[in-house]
């Protein structure tokens, strides 16, 4: 038997479900093969990535569910990719900069941290029953 879903729903929880267990797997790594090559504030930096990515990966398969409430171009839509890309950018830039990135790539982190915090406010709006705005 598999899961009914529409192809929105399918994207958004297989994104969340691979953003979700590639958390795993990053923090496992972390905590082992990391453990000896990054000080202390390098492993917080890398444990804050992994938490950030683990969490929003469990938002995105919340928002899976939520979607068959929601009309197609909903805020939940928009919120969906916020927290998707910001995820990517967020976490991902700090594990890059823990592994020794250039530094030009710190400026990436906070945009990252914006598109979360515009993903909850979406999902804020989704929540309260507003409409996103249309497209011309």
């Amino acid at each position: 038997m598999s899961l009914r879903l529409t192809a929105r729903q399918r994207i958004v929880a297989l994104t969340g479900a691979l953003l979700a267990g590639s958390g795993v797997v990053f923090g496992a790594f972390g905590a082992h093969a990391l453990r000896a090559r990054l000080d202390a504030e390098g492993l917080g930096a890398w444990e804050t990535a992994v938490l950030y990515q683990l969490v929003h990966g469990l938002a995105l398969l919340a928002m899976a569910a939520l979607a068959p409430a929601a009309p197609r171009g909903h805020w939940l839509d928009r919120a969906a990719l916020a927290l998707a890309l910001g995820t990517l950018l967020f976490s991902g830039s700090i594990y890059a900069l823990s592994l020794g990135a250039p530094g030009w790539l710190g400026p990436v982190t906070p945009i990252g941290g914006v598109l979360l915090i515009l993903g909850w406010l979406g999902a804020v709006l989704a929540l309260i029953g507003g409409h996103a705005p249309r497209r011309v």
